[in-house]
């Protein structure tokens, strides 16, 4: 037998040639021919090898396609010279009718049936691990001579013909100081499977005990280690077994085909194209990734609106990457719950202000252009005005469709959690994520004040409870916009508002939100975070993490984002919609075209202008 000390220094035919005189006593070829590709093999029928192959480039994530062989080829020239695929795996699997009906260490008996039959060679995550190593990262199945963890997700693969399974993934333990290196050492080898498709908590992927692995073995986390998830090629074997092939041989998981491909013909990445990893989540702990140039151009939008017309003090209020963070965060989200509403013009019925209905609209049409489920929440007193606030942004054509508008009343210790999930059990929320744009927020003495300390309970509905209700149900995350720190989710700031704030010290708002977004006005807040939405959904970084590099780019969507973009005619149009129905109530309406004291035109028309330049630059 040969001693497997020195097998990471051999050369791939090298090692070939010692599997195929079956000479290794190993497990699996991890660590082995370090610096060269090694690749998961399937092999089936010739009559299903054409949808296989569109399989395979229909999830590229999983199933990065090296080579596809001819009907009885037992070669592959161009990844080695002098292969035969029927002995030079460590071992295989024989699957009939989706059964595995064995393991072997050769196919040489099987020559007949191979005659008829196409083998594909598909990238391998032990392809990268001499990168990630040279980028100081450790791997940890290496250093625990064992095989890396593999585990079937909950994420369905792109469906072709008779393959139709889910994604199978690698789980590799990441110091979190390490995790933007490791994502940057693997991103560009796309044959190797790419970069990450999920960070954090495995059961984000369905996945309920990391410590049983489907495939391979246990790998044990170090302390401030973080589980990362590489899409993996196994995703092949459950694909066999899915299509019910009466005779299918994969090889056996962690048993690779080792090439003659070295891992140096790696594009060259520009500084813009380089991924971030930013955390959005603690519980459940949760990353995301997303290009520089994407996260520079949110980083600006949050720059732009953080201007303070009003002179109020809020540049005191501003924490960095607060919206880039919050938009990571919704994008991930299914479901988003939104919530407007404050009553400050008392000579007005309802006395609700300019600011907060167009931002929370921008937000729903982005939101439902995404396809993204959303309803909005708001006081049962006004109901009606935001209902035909809603009815006319589907007439202009702002809105897809009706938003669901929902009222809350607490009527017993647990009503908010009803309202949030589904028979008030925390496992079923209804929303994953929860905004608050310039809503009314409750003080620290239970109290609700506008700007000036006026007490103003008797109109706000208790909304803040499902914030609060919000922070006990692990996978709900919460944003709150505001311009004044007496908004609904300012409580992260509340210090800073007691400080720099006019009658801070009574108006602060005492609840808090995960993520706090301070704008000048807050329907800027609310068009910055529509555009903040189109240009993840536009960066192909995020395009892929977000689907888990399963399916196709989503990139062909982009037009039906584009048009949902907030623009000066479609905000022109609502808040005229906002004055008119103060208008039919009787009242004159001397609040014309202002926001917050500002005419719209010049104003708040060349913010927009100025976010969605950026947006589309």
């Amino acid at each position: 037998m040969v001693l497997t000390g020195s097998l990471k220094s051999l050369l791939p035919h090298v090692l070939r040639r010692i599997i195929r005189c079956n000479r290794l006593s190993i497990s699996n070829t991890s660590g082995m021919a370090e610096g060269y590709k090694q690749a998961n093999v399937v092999i089936l029928h010739k009559s299903l090898a054409d949808d296989f192959e569109k399989f395979c480039h229909a999830n590229d994530g999983p199933l990065p396609l090296l080579y596809r062989s001819k009907p009885g080829d037992w070669k592959c020239p161009s990844l080695s010279g002098d292969s035969d695929i029927r002995t030079d795996c460590l071992q295989y699997r024989m699957y009939e009718y989706g059964a595995c009906t064995g393991s072997l260490k050769s196919l040489m008996e099987y020559s007949e049936q191979l005659k008829d039959m196409v083998t594909f060679y598909l990238g391998c995550s032990f392809s990268f691990e001499k990168a990630v190593q040279n980028a100081g990262i450790p791997i940890r199945n290496v250093e625990q001579k064992c095989n890396v963890s593999m585990y079937k997700t909950a994420v369905p693969c792109y469906r072709v013909s008779a393959f139709c399974c889910n994604l199978v993934v690698t789980m590799r333990p990441i110091p979190e100081s390490k995790l933007e290196a490791a994502v940057q050492a693997t991103s560009e080898l796309k044959e190797a499977h790419g970069a990450p498709i999920h960070m954090g908590d495995p059961g984000l992927l369905g996945i309920q005990d990391h410590s049983k692995p489907d495939y391979g073995d246990p790998v044990h986390l170090h302390p401030g280690d973080i589980p990362v998830f590489w899409a993996c090629g196994v995703t092949g074997v459950e694909a066999i077994i899915s299509c019910r092939a009466p005779l299918a041989f994969t090889h056996s998981p962690g048993c690779m085909f080792i090439t003659d491909l070295k891992n140096d013909n790696v594009a060259v990445r520009s500084s813009r194209e380089t991924p971030q990893v930013h955390c959005i989540s603690q519980d459940p702990l949760h990353y995301s990734l997303v290009s520089a140039e994407a996260a520079q151009k949110i980083k600006t939008l949050e720059t732009l609106i953080g201007i303070d017309p009003g002179d109020r003090g809020i540049i005191h209020l501003h924490r960095q990457d607060e919206l880039l963070k919050a938009c990571l965060s919704i994008s991930h989200a299914r479901s988003v719950l939104i919530t407007t509403g404050f009553p400050t013009h008392f000579t007005y019925e309802p006395p609700e202000e300019n600011d907060g209905p167009p931002g929370a609209l921008a937000i729903a049409a982005m939101l439902q252009a995404l396809e993204k489920e959303v309803a909005i929440v708001t006081d049962q007193r006004a109901m009606n005005l935001n209902k035909k606030i809603i009815e006319e942004a589907v007439q202009l054509g702002i809105l897809k469709r009706p938003v669901p508008l929902l009222s809350f009343q607490r009527e017993s210790a647990d009503s908010a959690l009803m309202f949030l999930c589904e028979n008030g059990n925390p496992g079923r929320p209804r929303f994953d994520h929860l905004i608050a744009i310039e809503r009314a927020g409750m003080a620290a003495d239970g109290n609700y004040y506008n700007a000036r300390k006026v007490n103003i309970k008797h109109l706000v509905d208790p909304i803040d409870e499902l914030f609060l209700a919000a922070r006990t149900i692990p996978g709900v995350t919460t944003t709150g916009v505001g311009d004044g720190g007496n908004e609904l989710g300012m409580g992260k700031v509340k210090d800073a508002v007691k400080k720099h704030i006019k009658n801070g010290d009574v108006i602060a708002c005492d609840v808090e939100a995960d993520f706090t977004i301070i704008a000048g006005v807050s329907n800027w807040g609310g068009y910055a975070i529509a555009c903040a939405l189109y240009i993840l959904s536009t960066c192909e970084i995020h395009d892929r993490y977000l689907r888990k590099a399963v399916g196709f780019p989503q990139l062909s969507k982009k037009m039906v984002w584009l048009s949902a973009l907030p623009s000066v005619t479609k905000e022109e149009k609502l808040l005229k919609t906002l004055v008119r129905h103060r208008v039919r109530s009787g009242k004159t309406a001397s609040l014309e075209m202002e926001v917050d004291g500002l005419p719209f035109y010049n104003t708040h028309s060349l913010m927009i202008e100025n976010l969605l330049r950026e947006a589309q630059h």
